[in-house]
């Protein structure tokens, strides 16, 4: 952690332009969309990649347990498709977009603190098949999530 506000404190004072924003404690990544149920979505063409947010795996704690979706399944974007355990709690996962699971990270049922460690890189959950473009019109862009985790947190 002090790694990164150290690399973001010299990238600011050395104008250079870093692929992140650091708030706080939680790291929001500018290419990304987000769902006000704390995932994220990278979208490539007619493929996405899902995880849960770095602000949705610090509020969690450890993960020790993900539950995984088989390849071929459909999921909606809003609706569960697997969960999250943590010592401190169990939460559903939900699509951020509507589409085909065509791979499933299966490196969280050996790893699932991959989650905590890497929410963005490793720590990815599934990649979908896109069903619906337009559904991306419905999620935050990070300046929209980093002002609605402000406001959850403040409450």
């Amino acid at each position: 952690m002090a790694s990164k506000l150290w690399a973001m404190r010299t990238a600011s004072y050395l104008r250079i332009s870093v692929p992140y924003r650091y708030r706080g404690f939680a790291t929001v990544i500018k290419d990304l969309k987000y769902a006000d149920s704390h995932e994220w979505v990278k979208i490539e063409g007619n493929s996405a990649t899902v995880g849960i947010t770095d602000h949705a795996q610090d509020h969690l704690g450890d993960v020790v347990y993900v539950e995984l979706p088989e390849e071929g399944v459909q999921v909606t974007q809003g609706a569960s498709f697997g969960a999250v355990e943590s010592v401190k709690a169990t939460s559903d996962i939900n699509s951020p977009i509507s589409g085909k699971v065509v791979q499933v990270n299966t490196n969280l049922n050996d790893s699932p603190g991959l989650i905590n460690a890497s929410p963005y890189e490793n720590g990815w959950i599934i990649k979908v098949e896109i069903n619906n473009a337009d559904e991306e019109n419905k999620l935050m862009d990070p300046d929209q999530y980093t002002k609605f985790c402000e406001e959850e947190d403040a409450h």
